[in-house]
């Protein structure tokens, strides 16, 4: 029975933080495998212009390719519109019994605003991506005490940051993986 870990957004681009994050949360879980699951739409991004969701899959693609404990799913991409999580569970629990399902650290404490969040609680583990620069809990409710607080091994990179930088014309080298590197520059994302 495998024991996989959802990793869910917009990933544009997917960057050194996400990969870095993400091996780190497999080794602390002990989990088969890591699953990248681009949104189509994100709920809390339906205001933010993004790049397509095929780029974005593709950089994917190239980001993990050769990694054997990292996947991809188009799921949500091939689903189309706004990108619910209680959707992408359930159609993962139709292949596996044991989801763990991560998120960053702001996202918990808007967690009661999401679609379905007590069946998202019954469906997956939630897992909680803590920094060293995490605030203390602004609050607590029935849903950050049930999650599990995971202390990652991460650097601190922001999609945003690197658009920008694309868009001013400076260097994005160690950001993001080569292979990524290269095809936002042949495919003039950003700019």
């Amino acid at each position: 029975m495998s024991k996989v870990g959802i990793f869910g957004g917009t990933f544009d681009p997917i960057h050194h933080g996400h990969l870095i994050t993400a091996q780190s949360v497999r080794e602390i879980r002990e989990l088969d495998k890591i699953i990248f699951v681009p949104s189509y739409i994100s709920p809390h991004k339906k205001d933010v212009k993004s790049s397509s969701p095929e780029h974005r899959l593709n950089m994917i693609k190239l980001a993990i390719e050769g990694v054997d404990f990292f996947d991809y799913s188009d799921y949500e991409i091939n689903k189309g519109g706004v990108s619910f999580t209680i959707d992408t569970i359930r159609e993962f629990k139709k292949y596996y019994d044991d989801i763990e399902f991560i998120i960053g650290y702001d996202n918990i404490f808007k967690f009661h605003t999401w679609k379905d969040p007590d069946e998202i609680m019954k469906l997956a583990k939630i897992l909680v991506l803590r920094r060293k620069s995490s605030r203390p809990h602004p609050f607590e409710d029935k849903y950050v005490e049930q999650a599990v607080f995971v202390q990652t091994r991460g650097i601190e990179i922001s999609a945003t940051d690197i658009r920008n930088r694309v868009k001013k014309g400076l260097p994005i080298h160690f950001l993001v993986p080569e292979k990524v590197k290269e095809y936002i520059y042949n495919f003039n994302l950003y700019n």
